[in-house]
């Protein structure tokens, strides 16, 4: 059985995020998306928030759990028997920070190798930053982010 992670910070989760997750499910068992905190990002929901969302979001998706993760994505891969990490690739830019990010894994864990799926071409433009943005601009997202995610904007804005 092939184990995956797709970690991230998912703030919110988006029909990007979505489709990597449907496709990576063609190719493991099973994938968990992880939360991973980002120190470095300042976030819009809170980590029970995007918890929510997110198992809000892939409850009818088989094969996949969400969990949370404070530590080293790749420790968190080794505790749950998981031999790959899941990437998303939308642009270039991307690629400059993933290439990094996998130098960094595979030098602290040899034995765990990331996958990449290039974003569709009509998702390529979304991000969780782009999602934040639009929405601070009073532009309908539902588009763009799972159900879920409007709802918890709503909540947001009482």
């Amino acid at each position: 059985m092939k184990k995956a992670v797709y970690p991230g910070s998912f703030d919110p989760i988006t029909i990007g995020h979505m489709e990597i997750l449907q496709r990576s499910l063609e190719v493991f068992d099973e994938v968990t998306i992880l939360l991973a905190v980002n120190p470095n990002k300042r976030s819009t929901f809170s980590v029970e928030e995007r918890l929510e969302m997110m198992k809000e979001a892939t409850k009818d998706l088989k094969g996949v759990t969400v969990d949370f993760c404070p530590g080293l994505t790749v420790d968190y891969c080794h505790k749950h028997g998981a031999t790959h990490l899941i990437r998303g690739l939308r642009a270039v830019t991307d690629f400059e920070y993933e290439f990094q990010l996998s130098a960094a894994n595979h030098f602290a864990a040899p034995d765990i190798d990331m996958v990449f799926f290039m974003a569709k071409q009509e998702n390529t433009f979304i991000s969780s930053s782009t999602i934040n943005e639009l929405h601070r601009a009073g532009v309908d997202i539902s588009p763009l982010v799972p159900p879920i995610v409007v709802e918890m904007y709503k909540k947001l804005s009482k």
